[in-house]
């Protein structure tokens, strides 16, 4: 896939002229359906219009699954925190996530009125692509996952989104991603000068309820600055 072609995808509008966008990446193995039936869950009635974005990531071959091929937004070597990670599949998904955000903004949605949302691998995405992303963003939700490339981020982060909320969110019984990992992560923004918004669940690699109802809040307020 080269790096214009733009990722299929679902959307969903809650009117005819949507002026917000939340761009929600899917985890490991999942597609862009993982997501669109929890829309309507967020209570977001009372903002202006939304357009909901539910990309699918390419097929590839993963190397912790012994390699079979599965939606991956990039390679996973190895579990261990300390495993080399897949620094040009993680980029080529970023162009691929930039590009989503740049229809957007060509369809009249002004980049601080932009979310990115990801679970698992899709939380380290919309982590490494929002971080970077050269206009301010309006928040970036990440769920059940970690910052990839930490080392990097200090000399590639762009300004213009040193002051976005972040909203992460982790299960205390996570045994896919250890909630020591996420945690690691909220402590590198949070000394690194970003405002993140923690919240733990007695879940596993999952959604909680409550979660629903917390992103909700976080939508809700922080559509309301930017609109």
């Amino acid at each position: 896939m080269e790096s214009t072609e733009l990722l299929p995808c679902i959307e969903i509008q809650t009117s005819d002229h949507p002026t917000l966008a939340i761009i929600w990446l899917h985890g490991l193995g999942a597609d862009g359906s993982d997501f669109a039936s929890l829309a309507p869950q967020l209570d977001l009635s009372g903002c202006p219009g939304i357009r909901f974005i539910f990309p699918s990531a390419p097929s590839i071959p993963v190397t912790v699954n012994g390699g079979y091929v599965m939606p991956a937004w990039y390679d996973i070597i190895s579990r261990s925190d300390n495993a080399e990670e897949d620094r040009i599949g993680i980029e080529h998904s970023a162009k691929a996530i930039n590009a989503l955000i740049e229809k957007e903004a060509s369809r009249g949605i002004a980049y601080d009125k932009i979310v990115l949302a990801g679970f698992s691998q899709g939380c380290a995405m919309v982590l490494h692509t929002g971080l970077r992303f050269p206009h301010r963003l309006a928040g970036i939700m990440a769920l059940s996952g970690y910052l990839p490339l930490a080392t990097s981020l200090g000399a590639e982060r762009s300004s213009a989104n040193i002051d976005t909320p972040i909203f992460m969110a982790h299960g205390d019984w996570d045994a896919v991603i250890i909630p020591q990992r996420s945690e690691q992560s909220r402590d590198l923004l949070t000394a690194s000068g970003y405002h993140v918004q923690w919240k733990s669940y007695a879940m596993e690699h999952s959604v909680h309820p409550i979660e629903m109802i917390d992103m909700g809040h976080f939508l809700r307020r922080i559509f309301t600055v930017s609109a």
